[in-house]
């Protein structure tokens, strides 16, 4: 079980500003929050302190940088211990954006952002299918993305 951290009110409403803009100066946030500006970057040095807070990242638009197409693709492995190994392979590439560990048909489902289908094609035939353990795979075109957000602290 993760451990996990006690937050207040106002480490919630600290988040939800910062979720906003990630950027945004703590001074600023603290005058809206009504809230004294060292009490507020105490608060923010404690969450990233403690591993709450990982960092801050740009959202690119990756259309504008020629990237057109997002997959989906589940993977089965040929053996259960083959898991780490194929893993280790899928850090190297850096079309894969995310790999998760799942239950049901696929061991594992990756998120992959590629150029167009010739790019998609050479990925699987030339990278991802060359893999020793990767047994099969399926992938689902993503053609839109209509949600896409972070949870809301409750």
């Amino acid at each position: 079980m993760p451990d996990t951290q006690k937050i207040d009110s106002l480490d919630r409403k600290l988040l939800a500003k910062l979720r906003g803009d990630a950027r945004r100066p703590l001074l600023e946030i603290s005058k809206e929050l009504k809230v004294a500006h060292g009490t507020v970057n105490t608060r923010f040095r404690k969450m990233q302190a403690s591993g709450l807070i990982r960092g801050a990242r740009l959202e690119f638009d990756y259309l504008k940088l020629g990237f057109g197409l997002t997959a989906l693709i589940g993977i089965t492995v040929s053996q259960a211990g083959q898991h780490k190994s194929v893993i280790q392979h899928l850090h190297k590439m850096p079309e894969v954006l995310e790999a998760h560990y799942t239950t049901g048909q696929y061991s594992l489902l990756i998120k992959v952002l590629l150029k167009d289908i010739a790019d998609l094609h050479g990925f699987l035939s030339e990278k991802l299918q060359t893999i020793s353990g990767v047994h099969s795979t399926e992938t689902f075109l993503v053609l839109d993305t209509p949600i896409e957000r972070q949870v809301e602290l409750r």
